[in-house]
């Protein structure tokens, strides 16, 4: 039989560990000396995987950071698991190392980047004043890295007081996908905890909470007529969708912490004819889950007021990852995240993101869930997205560190 460390007792040994000063002033001297040691080498990896396309999709750049990722957790002793997925037109890594303690610990990555193919080639990794710079470098690149690196540290200790690790690389944690969506909540549910290894905040920070995402989509159909000879013949569909962004793009909530930005607007394809189509996608972010729910039923309400007579309009929303709460036991995980940071002099500021990741997926199964492990960096989604050098060392000494607290609770 399998032995499943329980979701209540590691509540219960969190909240005695946030009760009892288990932290001294000193860091742990060989954690720290082997953070150092590898500070040269993790760089190396990282630069060999930033100078990789790897953007969502693209198979041949997926595949290659994938097969080097394995390669170093194989050497660690990790079993691995690939798994398909034609979505992502790649294959998601489930890597696994078993241990001789109790608890059930998940790390999750993704290896794909926002970025087009090509450029790696346009803005190859480089260090400038003291920051890496080059596509994915802080996301997500920075957080493989930092993971290979802390498992690196562990074995080095001949550290083995966990029942299991597993490492989740997500081959399109930017676009998403339903196959690694229920990899990730299956895999979350047989663990009792998950550090998500997303860039570290600029300010040297942790994630705590997460807005959820979804997709708004405006659909026009209107009449096509000849824009010079008979325009008042046609029904425009491009100046419709543009009197629908305006009034749609007002149904966020700031005191809620809603969102709704129209980003990609379709119509026409021939200045000399009135367009009869036109699609128009926004991006929605919400705190609340409820909120999606009102979004909704809005875009339907508000949407039925048109300004071109004769025109057809239809909305929907598709769902993305859900809101990341901040719960209690998250912000247990951050009492003992500061108490290890705080070996090393230094503090984690706590923050929350309108970004959606995958922690949100492990969240949402109920496994406590602490985000933004990875390396520190800034930019995100940028051409100028850059991860700081100096963070290399502490954030390797903090999951190093914190995989070791969780063991041993």
């Amino acid at each position: 039989m399998r032995f499943i460390f329980p979701r209540t007792l590691l509540a219960a040994t969190l909240a005695l560990s946030c009760a009892l000063p288990a932290y001294s002033a000193e860091p742990h001297k060989q954690v720290q000396a082997d953070a150092e040691q590898y500070k040269a080498e993790a760089l190396k990896l990282l630069e060999r995987l930033v100078n990789i396309d790897s953007g969502s999709g693209y198979g041949p750049g997926l595949t290659q950071v994938s097969d080097i990722a394995v390669e170093e957790l194989k050497q660690l002793g990790f079993s691995i698991e690939r798994v398909q997925d034609a979505a992502a037109n790649s294959s998601h890594v489930i890597a696994t190392l078993k241990g001789s303690g109790k608890a059930k610990i998940l790390l999750m990555a993704h290896m794909d980047t926002v970025f087009k193919e090509g450029s790696a080639a346009e803005r190859p990794f480089h260090i400038k004043d003291g920051r890496a710079y080059g596509p994915g470098v802080m996301d997500d690149k920075g957080g493989i890295v930092a993971g290979i690196y802390a498992l690196k540290v562990l074995k080095n200790q001949g550290f083995k007081d966990y029942a299991q690790i597993t490492f989740l690389l997500d081959a399109s944690e930017e676009t998403g996908s339903d196959i690694a969506s229920e990899l990730i909540r299956n895999t979350a549910k047989a663990h009792d905890v998950t550090l998500n290894l997303e860039p570290g905040r600029p300010a040297d920070g942790l994630v705590v909470w997460r807005k959820g995402s979804a997709t708004a989509v405006v659909e026009v159909k209107g009449k096509a007529a000849h824009a010079g000879v008979a325009p008042e013949l046609g029904r425009n569909a491009a100046m419709e969708a543009a009197h629908q962004i305006l009034q749609l793009g007002k149904l966020g909530d700031e005191e809620k912490k809603t969102t709704i930005n129209f980003t990609v607007i379709k119509a026409g394809d021939r200045t000399n004819v009135i367009p009869d189509q036109a699609t128009a996608k926004a991006d929605v972010r919400a705190a609340l889950p409820e909120e999606f729910d009102r979004i909704e039923k809005d875009l339907v309400r508000v949407s039925a007021n048109k300004l071109i007579p004769d025109t057809e309009v239809t909305t929907s929303l598709k769902r993305g990852l859900p809101p990341m709460p901040q719960t209690p036991e998250s912000d247990k995980l951050v009492a003992i995240a500061q108490g290890i940071y705080g070996e090393l002099g230094k503090t984690l500021t706590i923050e929350g993101s309108g970004g959606a990741a995958d922690a949100s997926l492990s969240a949402g199964v109920g496994t406590p869930t602490l985000d933004g492990f990875g390396i520190v960096g800034g930019n995100i989604h940028t051409p100028e997205e850059y991860a700081e050098v100096e963070s290399v060392v502490p954030r390797v000494y903090l999951l190093s560190r914190m995989i070791m607290e969780l063991s041993t609770r």
